[in-house]
């Protein structure tokens, strides 16, 4: 009777981790939803896009795609710490979760401990750029400049807190230059002011800043990324002037915490085979990005590490939300 109830409570035990396996085995079995927490449009809902389609080919459901725009992307996040931790819930995750960890003060959510990372989907270097009223050709140039004009440089971005914005307060906080942020609501109203010469300096997306450059309008000083980037090939890196800097706008997938594993594993395999996909990094390429694969602990720790990272950044400014 003894060995009876121990082979019993042996075979409960093990009930959990079979029932997961052939869960994982069947999943997707309905159509799954992606979280956005930006408006259609923007290069995470873009690369968003790009993946949930892979994702469909590859796994043989719809992986639809739900923008729930607002505060910098908290409000897609809320929705999906709070849904149920089934795998048909999926979050874009992305620079401004990291940043938003220490920007907010009272949010009722941690990036780190309340999504699961599931994989990495793309690096997104920005562009170092000036109105060419500027006299400085180089990044060198540009600090000289700046230190000699202390205070009388604008930079602009796309809202207070944005990726833009932080990796110029960055650029500020390695440099030791000073100059004046101003936030515009959207990069629309503040390529305006740019072109118009009342703002100098911005550190901005390369799809909304490509034509600009491209056209003569302004001129590209650098990119924030570690390496050149092929849509602007003779353009250097920030780091080759400023040793050590890299500022990069980032996208990935996440779910709700105690998501099985064995279906956030199947989505990072998925995810990653994508990846390699020369089409699909062609398309990466095009948004001027770089494929960003990842084991789901890699994705893990690189989230903690940019968490990490922002968070000095943000005290160092003083950054406030709106």
């Amino acid at each position: 009777m003894r060995l009876r109830r121990r082979q019993f409570l042996q075979g409960a035990a093990a009930f959990p981790v079979v029932s997961r396996r052939c869960w994982a085995q069947t999943y997707p079995a309905r159509p799954v939803r992606i979280l956005v927490g930006y408006s259609p449009g923007g290069v995470s809902d873009v690369l968003s896009r790009l993946i949930a389609q892979r994702l469909s080919e590859g796994l043989g459901q719809r992986f639809v795609i739900e923008n729930r725009p607002g505060a910098a992307g908290n409000v897609a996040t809320a929705l999906a710490v709070k849904a149920p931790p089934d795998g048909y819930t999926l979050l874009t995750v992305g620079s401004n979760n990291a940043i938003n960890a220490s920007l907010y003060g009272n949010l009722a959510f941690e990036i780190t401990r309340d999504i699961a990372p599931v994989a990495g989907l793309g690096r997104n270097p920005l562009v170092m750029e000036v109105n060419p009223s500027v006299p400085a050709k180089t990044v060198a140039e540009f600090i000289a400049y700046a230190k000699a004009n202390p205070g009388k440089i604008n930079m602009g971005s796309g809202g207070n807190g944005s990726t833009p914005h932080i990796a110029g307060e960055l650029f500020k906080m390695m440099t030791g230059i000073n100059m004046v942020h101003v936030p515009y609501r959207g990069t629309g109203a503040m390529f305006a002011d740019f072109l118009g010469g009342q703002v100098q300096v911005a550190f901005d997306n390369i799809p909304s800043s490509i034509g600009y450059i491209r056209a003569g309008n302004l001129r590209a000083l650098a990119v924030t990324g570690a390496s050149h980037l092929e849509v602007l090939p003779d353009v250097p890196t920030v780091g080759e002037f400023v040793t050590g800097y890299e500022a990069i706008g980032w996208t990935g997938i996440g779910a709700p915490k105690n998501t099985p594993i064995e279906i956030t594993d199947k989505l990072n395999s998925e995810i990653n085979t994508g990846l390699a996909d020369p089409k699909l990094s062609a398309q990466i390429a095009d948004l001027g990005g770089i494929p960003m694969p990842m084991t789901r602990g890699e994705f893990r720790h690189f989230i903690a590490t940019e968490t990490d990272k922002w968070t000095k950044v943000v005290k160092f400014a003083g950054i406030k939300p709106d």
